[in-house]
Order: C-alpha cells, then sequence, then structure tokens
C-alpha cells in the first residue's frame, strides 16, 4: 500500500467482534479471565491474553501495531510521553558506567533528560550533527549507542541518517534516532540504518494536541550481544526480539509510564490523517519561509527547504514529499521577539509542535529555560529566536498575520 492508504488500512482489525472499524477504547484497569490457570498463564506469558492496562490493552495494541506497521519494525511500545519512550529507549540497555553519544542540538527536554541520567553513572558525549570525525572520536568502549534527532528541534538541522548508521555498525553500537520532527511521511529512518525510532505521539501522529504519549519501534536488525549489553543477558535468546522482549517484562511494566487507552484511540484517530496533514504544513512552511526570507531582509529564516539552509542538501539527499513543517526566524533581539509572539493573532502562543493549527514560541525561555547557554548555542537556540510550527491554514491567512505583526513592531517589509 501507498502511504495514506497503509494509514487507514494496514494493521486495521477487520475481524473486531462487533465490526468497529477502529478498534473501541477499552477503558479497564484489569482484565476478567475465566480460570485461574488461563490468569496465570497470561502473567507467566505462556498465554496469550490481556490481564492489566498497565501490561497491556487491545486499544494500545491495536495503535503500538499500526505505528509498527507504518515503521517497518518487529514491535512498537506505546508510552504515556515522548519523554518515556525516550527514556525507556536507552535505560533499556544501560547501566551505570555507560556512554552515549548524541547530537548536540537537540529539544531541551531531552538534554534536560539526559542531565538527569547522569545521576545514574550516565554520561552523554555531545558532538556536533553530522561532524563525522568528532562522531567517530567520541565512541569509545563505554559508547553503548548514537543518538540523534532527524530534524533537530528547534535547530532544524538534518541528520545524514544513513552515514550515522554506518559509524554506529562499523562500532557494534545501535543509532537511536527521534523522528518527531521529521515523522514517517518524510522519512522512514528503519530503512536508512536506524535500529530504534521513536516518536512523540503529542505531536503530529496525534495532530490536534489532545493527547500526550510516545512510542518507539524496534527494527529487529540489531545483533545484540551479552557481552556488550550485559542487561540484556536473559533475552539474548529471543534473538531479535531481545531488545523488545527487556523492554516488555521490564521498564515498561515496573516503572509503569504507559500510554493510557484514550491516547491510543485518539491517536488512531490522528495516524489516519497523518500523510495529509503534513503534505499541507510542509507546503505552508515552505510557502512561508520563502516569503518571509524574500519580503523581511532583516529577519534571519531558518527552514532546511530554503536553499540558503546549511542542511539543505542533507534534507534533499534524505527527506521525502518536503522539509518539515517547521519554521525558525530571529528578529534582533528577546524583546522584539516576544513583541512579535504578542502581535501575532492568528498563531497560537503554545508549546507544542505539530498542531493543525500554527503555533509560535520562544524556545530559550520555554523549552530550553534549563539548558546552559553552551547548549542553547548548539542546539540553535538564541534570545532573539522564534519557532514557528506551521498548521493547515490557507497560507495567505498566514502570511497576512505576520504582515501585520512584523508591522506593528515596526519590521519593514520589502
Amino acid at each position: 500500500m501507498n502511504f495514506n492508504t497503509a494509514l487507514l488500512h494496514d494493521g486495521v482489525d477487520k475481524n473486531e467482534k462487533y465490526g468497529s472499524t477502529l478498534t473501541p477504547i477499552y477503558q479497564t484497569s484489569a482484565f476478567y479471565r475465566q480460570s485461574a490457570e488461563e490468569l496465570a498463564g497470561i502473567f507467566s506469558n505462556k498465554t496469550p491474553g490481556y490481564c492489566y492496562t498497565r501490561v497491556a490493552n487491545p486499544t494500545i495494541a491495536n495503535f503500538e501495531n499500526r505505528i509498527n506497521r507504518l515503521e517497518g519494525g518487529i514491535g512498537s511500545v506505546a508510552t504515556a510521553s515522548g519523554m518515556a519512550a525516550i527514556f525507556n529507549a536507552l535505560t533499556n540497555i544501560l547501566q551505570s558506567g555507560d556512554e552515549i553519544v548524541s547530537s548536540a542540538s537537540l529539544y531541551g527536554g531531552t538534554i534536560d533528560l539526559f542531565r538527569d541520567l547522569e545521576a545514574f553513572g550516565i554520561k552523554t558525549n555531545y558532538v556536533e550533527n553530522n561532524n563525522f570525525e568528532q562522531i567517530e572520536a567520541s565512541i569509545n568502549d563505554n559508547t553503548k549507542l548514537i543518538f540523534a534527532e532527524t530534524i533537530g528541534n528547534p535547530c532544524l538541522d538534518v541528520t545524514d541518517v544513513d552515514r550515522l548508521a554506518e559509524i554506529a555498525h562499523a562500532h557494534g553500537i545501535p543509532l537511536i534516532i527521534d523522528n518527531t520532527v521529521a515523522t514517517a511521511f518524510l522519512i522512514k529512518v528503519l530503512e536508512h540504518g536506524a535500529d530504534i525510532v521513536i516518536n512523540s505521539t503529542s505531536k503530529y501522529i496525534n495532530g490536534s494536541s489532545n493527547a500526550i504519549g510516545g512510542i518507539l519501534t524496534d527494527g529487529g536488525k540489531f545483533k545484540w550481544t551479552a557481552e556488550k549489553y550485559p542487561v540484556l543477558k536473559d533475552y539474548i535468546k529471543f534473538g531479535p526480539f531481545a531488545y523488545l522482549a527487556r523492554l516488555r517484562a521490564g521498564l515498561q511494566r515496573n516503572a509503569g509510564a504507559v500510554m493510557a487507552p484514550q491516547t491510543a484511540y485518539l491517536n488512531s484517530i490522528g495516524l489516519e490523517t497523518l500523510g495529509l496533514r503534513m503534505e499541507r504544513q510542509c507546503f505552508n512552511a515552505a510557502s512561508l519561509a520563502e516569503y518571509l526570507e524574500e519580503k523581511y531582509p532583516s529577519v534571519k529564516v531558518n527552514y532546511p527547504g530554503l536553499k540558503s539552509s546549511r542542511w539543505h542538501k542533507t534534507g534533499e539527499k534524505i527527506l521525502k514529499g518536503g522539509y518539515g513543517a517547521i519554521v525558525t526566524i530571529r528578529v534582533g533581539s528577546r524583546e522584539k521577539a516576544f513583541e512579535l509572539l504578542n502581535c501575532l493573532e492568528i498563531a497560537y502562543r503554545l508549546s507544542n509542535i505539530g498542531d493543525t493549527k500554527t503555533l509560535v514560541l520562544h524556545p530559550s525561555s520555554t523549552i530550553s529555560l534549563h539548558s546552559t547557554e553552551k547548549q542553547k548555542e548548539d542546539a540553535g537556540v538564541f534570545e532573539d529566536l522564534i519557532r514557528i510550527s506551521v498548521g493547515i491554514e490557507d497560507i495567505e491567512d498566514l502570511k497576512n498575520d505576520f504582515d501585520r505583526a512584523f508591522e506593528k513592531i515596526g519590521i519593514k517589509r520589502l
């Protein structure tokens, strides 16, 4: 199936008991079984079935299956948030003394999480994205994975996933990619060599800012060994499913940061229009970026789709169907940035991305508030920077909204 057809039909249970085309919300904490033996079998993983929603739930399982089919993996695990997905993805294989090599241009919340991991003896070595010599030099015997975002948020740098996967695999470590900003619409990173793909479903998959969630998908191709990853020693017998087996039996079950059935249902609804929304949003973002760059020479516009972007060639190489739906602009000062944000009428001042509506934010004072000045600079966050998550509105209305706001704060248009 092609992309939009697959979103509607691939992984959908057409044998649902009452004929529903969308798995209903199984809003229950636990599931009644016909016998004590059956319940014992489910708890010991010897009998298929459901016993407790923290462990598994039909609504969540259906959403996981649909994402897994979309990404081309061997299994997906849905979590309570995108941050929970990142935490589970990493700590499922890490222990004290291990190290991560990561792109420095990350979402501020991820940087905060990596700082929290230091208390558990897990160190992160930050590198310039696509600086392959620096990446190679940062890998040592303690390095257990490489992490990056396909399109950095809000830096908008585009990762050469193919080259990064080559480096990771040459050193016998997995590549874990956060694909939230690009989504599978622009690139299926597992097909480019990534081993684990993470999505914050709160963003483009959901599409309406009505539910927090996350999901990770295992490509099933990485060769896990007990020598390199001792925490997996009891699960190596599961072969390509070793990673997922430990996650299901360990962190996901025991830490309990699981997706709610209601969230899975809302995400399944949103997923069906992901392709249509991304197509429109990428078009709008490109149109807005080109317009602002042409009409406002005093404003610095950043968008991978612009030929002036230093990441345009990489984006052209690996992205299909567009360059994402986020644009950033720099307007000269923090004061000007706040003035502009307050003058916009259509765009929502809101700390999310991927909504059907255009959302604007000052990253330095919000999502990157706790980052150091060096971390902000590496992540492309400056005091005068505004992030624009472009929605599906009519593009002329968005242009007019920015025209009015720029006029009010004294930034002249050509």
